[in-house]
């Protein structure tokens, strides 16, 4: 008779026996210098993340403060139109199932929900910085960390343990930090004349981010990253093209063209453009929980271009806060966090539409357990392709 522990989608992680573990003294130093060569790695792509954000920021503020072009709507406008150039065009010449027709023809709604769903976090944030101080978008940005832990155990199935929730805690805390520098110095806060509706604004951004993310490193985990990615750039580019038209042409109007703005624009663009193509690389080599604590050190890095740029003032605690987000990432990436999946879920996002599955008929799905974070993967069971 089959146990009834089987029926269940979570399994328990066994300890491994005692007999797999006697490994040669230099097989396991070897083992220990693998690992903090992929955890360095791993914190380094983090940051470039961050850093490309940084210059998202830096373009974004020069072109609002000192030419006055408010156009967030375009500037993501270009960033999508580069996404169709390169990554819609590849999957329209490529032949098979990986083709854009028939991609389109099996789950085009669904990329067309997650498109509008990028597309208005992007910019709810970018708006809320209109109504509410600097420091509480910093703060409430934060909220998409809780959304993406909950909607990855929910939906994605990832399973964390304590040192983790550990990890999130110490890198909130170094956001913390970095907040109450900015009060100390008297940093900018921004206008703040709505203060409530720039709030909800950035929560409501922030939980978009956070779906957005967890539909990414589904995808991307179990898809492809140039089918995100073309996705994205043909419904992102369509739908953002709609808003522009709609809510953004008479600003767009106003802009006083010359060749530094058009370098911004170019800047902006380029780092846009780059966040977005190595984001998923980085999200399938980790996760999306782990991509948004690394950015919490964004924010660091604009801060120090702008004590050279903007003349900001400088506070020991921005080091502190920094040095206390890199120990919460170096908690985090510690440990490893498993999946355990259902072979069933990969039919809710593929919609194959067809009666024929590959998984068995007959009795209960067999359970497997697959490790992420820094490359561990085991299974108990193959994982079951649904095509």
């Amino acid at each position: 008779m089959m146990p009834e522990h089987q029926n269940h989608v979570v399994t328990t992680i066994e300890t491994i026996p005692s007999e797999t573990v006697t490994a040669s003294p230099s097989l396991v130093l070897r083992m220990k210098k693998v690992f903090n060569r992929e955890l360095l790695l791993t914190l380094a792509l983090g940051q470039v993340l961050s850093l490309l954000i940084c210059g998202i920021g830096l373009t974004s503020k020069y072109l609002a403060d000192d030419y006055h072009a408010n156009t967030p709507v375009f500037q993501c406008f270009l960033n999508y139109i580069l996404l169709f150039l390169v990554y819609t065009t590849t999957l329209a010449v490529r032949q098979g199932e990986e083709n854009l027709l028939a991609i389109l023809k099996r789950r085009w709604w669904k990329y067309m929900i997650l498109g509008l769903i990028d597309i208005e976090a992007n910019y709810l944030v970018i708006k809320a910085y209109q109504y509410t101080t600097l420091t509480s978008v910093q703060l409430l940005d934060c909220f998409v960390i809780p959304v993406v832990l909950l909607l990855s155990w929910f939906f994605l199935l990832v399973r964390y343990k304590v040192l983790h929730f550990v990890g999130v805690g110490v890198c909130l805390l170094g956001m913390g930090c970095m907040v109450g520098a900015d009060v100390m110095v008297g940093r900018q806060q921004g206008l703040g004349d709505h203060k409530l509706l720039g709030d909800l604004l950035v929560l409501a951004g922030a939980t978009l981010y956070g779906i957005s993310n967890v539909c990414e490193e589904f995808i991307v985990k179990n898809l492809s990253r140039v089918e995100f990615l073309g996705m994205m750039g043909l419904f992102g580019s369509f739908f953002s093209g709609i808003q522009l038209a709609i809510m953004e042409h008479k600003e767009l109007l106003k802009v006083q063209w010359d060749w530094q703005i058009g370098l911004l624009y170019i800047g902006f663009s380029a780092c846009m453009f780059g966040l977005y193509s190595f984001m998923p690389v980085v999200i399938k080599r980790t996760s999306a929980t782990a991509v948004n604590l690394s950015l919490l050190t964004a924010d660091l890095y604009s801060l120090f271009c702008g004590l050279f740029l903007f003349q900001y003032k400088f506070s020991g605690l921005y080091l502190l806060s920094f040095f206390i987000i890199i120990l919460g990432l170096v908690l985090y990436y510690s440990s490893s966090t498993y999946v355990a999946q259902d072979p069933r879920v990969y039919k809710q996002f593929r919609n194959v539409g067809n009666a024929i599955s590959d998984t068995p008929t007959v009795g209960p799905l067999e359970p497997s357990v697959t490790y992420t974070s820094l490359g561990q993967e085991i299974e108990e069971e193959p994982r079951v392709r649904v095509a």
